[in-house]
């Protein structure tokens, strides 16, 4: 029986004035000093993890992961927790929060290796949130304040592709299109070199290339504000 992984848990001149607006919002710094990140070793081609969280224990944190927050707010909370849709599926991970902070990133960080090229997916539920309705994947991770981000929204039905770097948050590509709540979908990302590649439910919405982040770093979750999203089946493999 399939169990679910869930985190309870962004006319040409005015364009350019709304870009220029959109741009100064979404730059803004962190005022949090993440913490350093354990090391962990490089993973070589074919290595690979899966975490479906069936074996977790309800009211945990998930084993092999850490957390970690991007920007203000309170810190997040991740804890194995029930879908109320699916009661016979008992193993969730949740990350809860009320706090509506808007430059608020709350991570939750696998701890077992770095990966540098790789491919990363995950299936994810966006549920609720006033601020955000968010959920993304984050690669080749520094710290909490340094790493590539591609992330699904809801509210604003787009999915967008940033680096963070010193806890500011810059889009280089994206797409437009609908994002349904309340539903099961699949991010996943394809990253070799400076190359980018990111899919929504198997059909490819971005390319794009960035030499922002060209080492090895981990992989883990992402949320935003009081997003409330859930997250099952992520799995990463080295290319």
């Amino acid at each position: 029986m399939k169990r679910i992984l869930g985190i309870l848990a962004a006319v040409a001149a005015l364009s350019v004035v709304i870009w220029t607006i959109l741009e100064s919002r979404e730059g803004r710094y962190s005022s949090y000093a993440s913490q350093p990140e354990p090391p962990a070793a490089q993973q070589p081609v074919g290595a690979s993890f899966t975490y479906n969280f069936d074996t977790e224990v309800v009211g945990n944190m998930p084993t092999k992961f850490h957390n970690a927050r991007t920007g203000k707010g309170a810190e997040s909370k991740w804890v194995v927790m029930a879908d109320p849709t699916a009661p016979s599926k008992p193993n969730v991970v949740a990350q809860t929060s009320a706090d509506t902070t808007d430059y608020r990133f709350p991570l939750l960080i696998a701890d077992e290796g770095s990966f540098k090229d790789l491919e990363l997916s995950v299936r994810f539920k966006p549920v609720s949130g006033e601020v955000d309705r968010a959920g993304g994947l984050v690669f080749r991770l520094k710290d909490a304040n340094n790493y590539y981000i591609v992330r699904a929204n809801a509210l604003e039905d787009n999915y967008r592709l940033y680096h963070v770097v010193n806890g500011s948050r810059r889009q280089f590509a994206g797409a437009n299109f609908k994002v349904t709540p309340g539903e099961w979908h699949e991010l996943r990302v394809d990253a070799v070199g400076n190359k980018i590649i990111c899919y929504y439910d198997g059909a490819k919405k971005i390319e794009a290339t960035d030499d922002t982040f060209k080492d090895a770093g981990k992989v883990g979750l992402w949320t935003k504000a009081d997003s409330v999203t859930y997250f099952d089946d992520l799995k990463v493999i080295g290319k």
